[in-house]
């Protein structure tokens, strides 16, 4: 079973949401949903910073929920946390993994 495949313990979702919480969103989800593309620029991001916020904005065709587990399945990451409008992604970096989950 692969990382992505285990679920965060409450613990790791804490910690992780710590780290999140002065970070700005990298990529806002617009009305064109989620796309091919969108999840290639999730994958992209989340290879280079591990964490990422992502913003939906008001005309994004998908709730924060289903956009957050669509985002989940499609990428695979974990959501750390959904909050407002703004979703927080978390997957280990494939080499040297700079966030030690306790």
């Amino acid at each position: 079973m692969t990382e992505t495949e285990t679920k965060l313990t409450g613990k790791q979702v804490r910690f992780l949401r710590g780290l999140g919480h002065p970070l700005k969103p990298l990529l806002q989800m617009g009305k064109s949903g989620i796309t091919p593309s969108f999840i290639h620029q999730v994958q992209s991001a989340l290879e280079t910073h591990e964490l990422i916020k992502i913003k939906l904005i008001k005309s994004a065709p998908d709730s924060l929920k289903e956009a957050a587990e669509k985002l989940e399945k499609g990428v695979p990451c974990h959501v750390a946390q959904t909050i407002g409008k703004t979703v927080l992604l978390y997957k280990a970096r494939d080499e040297k993994p700079t966030i030690k989950l306790p």
